[in-house]
C-alpha cells in the first residue's frame, strides 16, 4: 500500500492525498474521489484524454507498454514523465506523485 498525491495545473485546486494499493491505476482512484481526469475511451488505452505526468514514484508503477508510448505522443505536451492514468498500475508499494493538466482544454467542458 502506498499514497497518491494529485496536484493540478487547473488554478484554484489544491493537492490531494489518498491510498493507493496494489493493482490499483491512477485513474481508478482520480475517479474513485471525484477528481475530474478525462478519459474519452473508458480507460482501455485507447485515447490519451487520461494523460498525466508522474512526479514522483515512477519505479513503483507498471512499466510503460509500446502501446501506451504511442497515445502518450498524441497527448497535448507529452514530457518524459508522462504516462496515461488508465495504465499506471501501482505493481510496487510506494509513494506517488501525479500532476493532473488542465482539464478544462478539452471540448465538452
Amino acid at each position: 500500500m502506498g499514497k497518491i498525491t494529485f496536484y493540478f495545473e487547473q488554478k484554484g485546486l489544491e493537492p490531494q492525498t489518498f491510498e493507493i494499493e496494489e493493482g490499483d491505476t491512477v485513474q481508478d482512484i482520480a475517479l474513485d474521489n471525484d477528481i475530474e481526469l478525462h478519459h474519452n475511451c473508458g480507460g482501455v488505452c485507447a485515447c490519451s484524454t487520461c494523460h498525466v505526468y508522474v512526479q514522483k514514484g515512477m519505479d513503483n508503477l507498471r512499466e510503460i507498454t509500446d502501446k501506451e508510448e504511442d497515445f502518450i505522443d498524441r497527448a497535448v505536451s507529452p514530457k518524459l514523465n508522462s504516462r496515461l492514468a488508465c495504465q499506471c498500475e501501482l505493481e510496487e508499494d510506494g509513494d506517488i506523485e501525479v500532476i493532473i493538466p488542465d482539464q478544462t482544454q478539452f471540448m465538452g467542458h
